[in-house]
């Protein structure tokens, strides 16, 4: 694996899997999942998506085709391209902080969805935070009673914040796996082991929102393991092939789109 230091010592990405970070140290503690150990070294060239764990920079779209994106599966040199889409990230360190910088470059009127995938390495018991009330479109993926019969061909089922599936908390295994979107949320908490990562989104008059994905030994049906996701992102649904009119990010008449990440962590 080929790793480089982006912010300082508190990011560290694999350049060659994609930019995936593989390490985020805040607060005095590493914050990603190392993932399921499905596989070693570089997802380069692969078709079909394998979770590594960390960070994945999803673009543009998160579910759909193709899965989780294009560039999980291809080296990151500086910056990416997509379908004449290009993208590039630039890191800054503070004390406890990471902002990271972000720059489309495309055609006027590229629509997209992107999303920072981050699997964090938290316990059973962490505490999500996000404003009550904020509406959740929930997308259950695994067996698990719910609190409702699901609609026929909906591709989500609209609730607030926390919902009924009590997405609020990272809980213990009970093979349920579900996705849900915070629309119009940029800013989400994370409370684990005496330390707190926030994660703010900031994209002027794009839709932000922020992706989690809550994995209690769900999901795959034929090799269930933990995860959580939490995600900040630019549009409001995971798959841009479902996104209405205003459900995504739109490349402004400049030609260029730019957004900045920040992530700060504290002892709680």
């Amino acid at each position: 694996m080929v790793t480089e230091h982006a912010a300082g010592r508190l990011v560290t990405v694999d350049a060659t899997d994609g930019g995936r970070w593989t390490s985020l140290q805040l607060a005095g503690r590493e914050w990603l999942w190392a993932g399921p150990g499905l596989i070693s070294g570089p997802r380069t060239g692969l078709a079909t998506f394998i979770d590594a764990g960390g960070l994945d920079e999803c673009f543009p779209t998160v579910r759909g085709i193709p899965d989780h994106g294009a560039l999980w599966n291809q080296p990151w040199d500086g910056s990416v391209e997509y379908d004449g889409a290009v993208l590039t990230r630039a890191f800054t360190p503070g004390t406890d902080t990471v902002s990271v910088d972000y720059r489309l470059e495309a055609s006027p009127g590229y629509r997209f969805i992107w999303a920072a995938h981050a699997l964090l390495d938290c316990a059973a018991g962490a505490v999500i935070s996000a404003p009550p009330g904020t509406e959740c479109r929930l997308y259950p993926e695994a067996a698990g009673e719910l609190p409702w019969a699901w609609p026929d061909d909906a591709p989500w089922v609209t609730s607030s914040w926390p919902s009924p599936l009590e997405l609020d908390t990272f809980g213990a295994s009970d093979g349920t796996a579900a996705g849900a979107v915070l629309v119009d949320c940029p800013t989400v908490s994370v409370r684990d082991r005496g330390a707190e990562l926030m994660m703010t989104l900031s994209c002027p008059g794009q839709p932000v929102s922020t992706a989690l994905w809550r994995n209690q030994g769900g999901f795959p049906a034929d090799a269930p393991y933990r995860s959580l996701g939490v995600e900040p992102m630019l549009g409001r649904v995971f798959d841009l092939a479902e996104a209405g009119p205003d459900d995504a990010a739109v490349i402004p008449a400049s030609g260029e789109l730019a957004w900045r990440l920040t992530l700060s962590a504290r002892p709680v």
